[in-house]
C-alpha cells in the first residue's frame, strides 16, 4: 500500500499495546472491507492492555483503509493525547464526537475492550424507522433486546455520556436513533462479530421491508429461546474462531495494517 508514511511506533510501546494496535488496525481495515465505513467519519476504539485508563483511536483525517498499527492515537479518558505518531504537516488529532462516545463507554464498562460505531446505509436506515430493528431473521433475533439512544444532535457534549451509558446498559449493541449503530465487546474479534451480524440484520430488514409484502412474525417464546442461545453463558465467546481467519484474509490482501 502506498500513501501516507508513518514511522513505526513499535519501539515506543509495550508488546501488549503493539499487539492491540495491530488488532485494532485490522478491525478498521475489515470494517472498510465489509462495506461499513464512512470515509474518515466514525471510530473504533480499543482499551490499552495494562493501562485501563487509556484507549487507542483513529486519527481524524485518515481513511479506514489507511489505518496502521502505528497511525493510531493513544488517549486517556479525559481526551488527553498520551502518544501520537508524527503526521508531519497534516498534524492529525482526534475527533471530538468520537472521544465523547467512546470514552463514556470505556469509563463506565471496564468489561468492554473494544467499541465500533458505524454510519452504514443499513444501520442508518433502521435507526430512522419507528419500529427499530425487527426480529424477523435468525441473525436479527440475536439483537432481540438491543438498546436505543434518542438523537439530540451531534455527540459533542459530555452531558450526553450519561444517557449513552444508560441506554447501552450491560448489553453489547445500541441503535443510535437517526444516526447509526454501536457495539461493544470483550475483544476486538468479538466486537467485529457483533457489528458484522448487526449490519447483516439491518440489511436484511431493509431488503424485506422494500418488498412491500407482510413480514412473517415468529412466536415470542421462540424469539426468546433463540436470543438466549446467542448469549455468552450458552455459547463460546464470539470471535475466537473467525478472527484468526479474518487476519489471514487481510494478510493475503494487504498486510500493511501491521506496520
Amino acid at each position: 500500500m502506498s500513501g501516507l508514511k508513518i514511522a513505526s511506533m513499535q519501539s515506543k510501546c509495550s508488546p501488549e499495546e503493539w499487539q492491540a494496535r495491530i488488532d485494532l488496525a485490522a478491525c478498521y481495515r475489515l470494517v472498510e472491507l465489509y462495506g461499513m465505513a464512512d470515509m474518515m467519519a466514525n471510530h473504533i476504539s480499543m482499551r490499552v492492555p495494562g493501562d485501563e485508563e487509556a484507549f487507542l483511536i483513529n486519527p481524524y483525517g485518515m481513511l479506514y483503509e489507511e489505518i496502521t498499527a502505528s497511525s493510531l492515537i493513544k488517549i486517556d479518558l479525559e481526551g488527553n493525547i498520551l502518544s501520537s505518531p508524527d503526521f508531519g504537516e497534516l498534524n492529525y488529532g482526534i475527533n471530538r464526537a468520537g472521544y465523547v462516545i467512546h470514552s463514556a463507554i470505556h469509563e463506565a464498562r471496564p468489561d468492554v475492550a473494544c467499541i465500533i460505531h458505524t454510519h452504514s446505509w443499513a444501520s442508518m436506515a433502521v435507526s430512522a424507522l419507528e419500529c427499530g430493528l425487527l426480529p424477523i431473521t435468525q441473525t436479527a433475533m440475536r439483537f432481540l433486546k438491543i438498546g436505543y439512544h434518542d438523537y439530540v444532535g451531534v455527540v459533542l457534549k459530555d452531558e450526553e455520556k450519561e444517557s449513552l451509558v444508560r441506554d447501552l446498559g450491560k448489553g453489547e449493541a445500541l441503535i443510535l436513533r437517526n444516526h447509526g449503530a454501536l457495539v461493544a465487546g470483550r475483544s476486538v474479534g468479538e466486537t467485529f462479530n457483533w457489528m458484522h451480524r448487526l449490519e447483516l440484520a439491518c440489511r436484511s430488514q431493509v431488503a424485506a421491508m422494500s418488498c412491500n409484502t407482510p413480514l412473517r412474525a415468529v412466536a415470542p417464546e421462540i424469539l426468546e429461546e433463540t436470543w438466549n442461545n446467542y448469549q455468552p453463558g450458552t455459547r463460546r465467546p464470539y470471535g475466537l474462531m473467525e478472527w484468526p481467519a479474518l487476519l489471514r484474509k487481510l494478510d493475503r490482501l494487504d498486510p500493511s495494517y501491521k506496520t
